[in-house]
């Protein structure tokens, strides 16, 4: 696969310190980072974004991430590898990317479910990383930005 085009971000130089700046804000909403990058790598594999998921299963590599929670990512309802704050996050992240797969995009019991596990500022984070993560995933899928490839 070849790219539509560059980066919009490398193109507009000024947008992705900006985008960064977000990312840096939303972790210190206190959401452990494996939890971070669980979202970030479940959002892009919703999405379809080939060069998100492959650097978001790299970085999660690196975070030290279990292989056994990486493949079964996709199947986390079922997979015994996560906890129930990473089940509430990843629960909110799929409600938040699919907003239009039902009348209620993201009900109260998925939300109260997130709210059970992580307190306001870290629900913050939370939702600044999957709106981050679906911005990602945008720009990256429009453009066909191709897995593996430098920015």
């Amino acid at each position: 696969m070849q790219a539509r085009m560059k980066n919009p971000a490398t193109l507009i130089p000024e947008a992705l310190p900006a985008v960064l700046d977000v990312a840096k804000a939303a972790k210190q909403g206190g959401v452990p980072e494996a939890t971070l990058e669980l979202v970030h790598l479940r959002v892009s594999q919703i999405n379809g974004c080939s060069y998100c998921v492959d650097g978001g299963a790299r970085n999660a590599k690196k975070a030290g991430m279990s292989d056994e929670r990486l493949f079964a990512l996709a199947a986390w309802h079922e997979a015994p590898y996560y906890s129930d704050a990473e089940r509430a996050a990843l629960a909110l992240a799929e409600a938040a990317t699919r907003l239009s797969d039902r009348t209620d995009p993201v009900p109260d019991e998925v939300w109260d479910e997130a709210a059970r596990h992580h307190d306001e500022k870290q629900l913050a984070g939370l939702v600044l990383w999957i709106g981050l993560t679906n911005l990602f995933n945008r720009i990256n899928a429009a453009t066909r930005q191709p897995a593996g490839a430098a920015w």
